[in-house]
């Protein structure tokens, strides 16, 4: 993996055992509430890293590898492990109760809203607000499918099956999983082209290598139950801040302002221009606003 002065400014990885699995994290800051930040599918804790140095001036701030993910274990799917929302929920709450020890504001981004929202309903206990990034609308799940074009409506579960037959499944992540592919979706995803490095693809692409990621990645793909946005938000216990970049592609904003109108959703900030992942490809306009929020919800 490549270097640079924004790497360098942060501390080396840390380790924490979970389930016999080791999950990787890296923390930043002394004082202040803690924030655990919680990337998006097929992400790591690199990709807040633009976000860690400034959150962390004023609060202690973890990132955290989901498993099967990033640093962390990618143990077989059904073993010892199911990848799905419930589990990457548990495992946030387990984080918080076990490395940083107390409460803490949940942000994260795409797939990443669910897994901190998964985490505050079933654990009340461990969180102090929710802050969502472009949260995933799960348009694929099974109780939305429905609503989509015919062509994605039946094509999708058409893929699912055949990635399904091992060969085939294999074949199709080896060809997802390079460089160039990963570049050329992550164009789509950013509305400003040049923050779509090398350095975030090789970010992206390197974990991509490691025993199991192909087993994860299919997993996923294969899962389209689970919880909803719109499930979770009305059960949360604590307050919930959204943030939205109005360019995305994947996560229509049309669709995600409907999210505002749970009573737990404080403010929806539409973020101008900025695609699906705002928290790097626009940090200066997201880390003020969650400073601001957090720092006003802990007095």
């Amino acid at each position: 993996m490549t270097t640079s002065s924004s790497k360098t400014a942060l501390t080396s990885t840390k380790t924490w055992i979970w389930q016999d699995f080791p999950i990787c994290y890296q923390t930043q800051g002394s004082t202040g509430p803690a924030v655990v930040l919680v990337h998006g599918f097929g992400a790591s804790w690199w990709h807040w890293q633009k976000n860690i140095p400034v959150l962390a001036q004023s609060c202690r701030v973890y990132a955290i590898d989901l498993i099967g993910f990033g640093a962390s274990a990618k143990p077989q799917p059904g073993e010892k492990i199911a990848y799905t929302l419930e589990t990457w929920g548990q495992q946030v709450a387990d984080f918080c109760r076990e490395v940083v020890g107390e409460p803490a504001f949940l942000v994260g981004n795409s797939i990443g809203c669910i897994v901190a929202m998964q985490a505050a309903v079933s654990n009340p206990d461990i969180a102090l607000g929710v802050a969502l990034l472009n949260c995933s609308l799960r348009l694929l799940h099974d109780r939305k499918r429905v609503t989509l074009p015919l062509s994605r409506r039946f094509g999708a579960p058409v893929l699912q099956r055949l990635l399904s037959i091992k060969p085939v499944g294999d074949f199709f992540f080896n060809q997802l999983a390079k460089p160039k592919t990963v570049r050329k979706i992550l164009l789509q995803a950013y509305a400003n082209a040049e923050m779509v490095t090398d350095e975030l693809v090789d970010i992206l692409t390197s974990p991509a290598s490691d025993p199991g990621a192909v087993a994860v990645f299919l997993a996923f793909t294969s899962y389209s139950t689970g919880p909803l946005p719109e499930d979770l938000l009305p059960l949360l216990a604590c307050p919930a801040i959204i943030l939205w970049g109005t360019a995305d592609p994947w996560e229509p904003i049309k669709l995600g302002r409907e999210l505002a109108n749970f009573p737990q959703v404080e403010k929806f900030i539409p973020l101008e221009g900025v695609g699906h992942c705002p928290q790097d490809e626009a940090p200066e306009l997201v880390n003020p606003i969650l400073l601001d929020w957090i720092l006003e919800r802990s007095r």
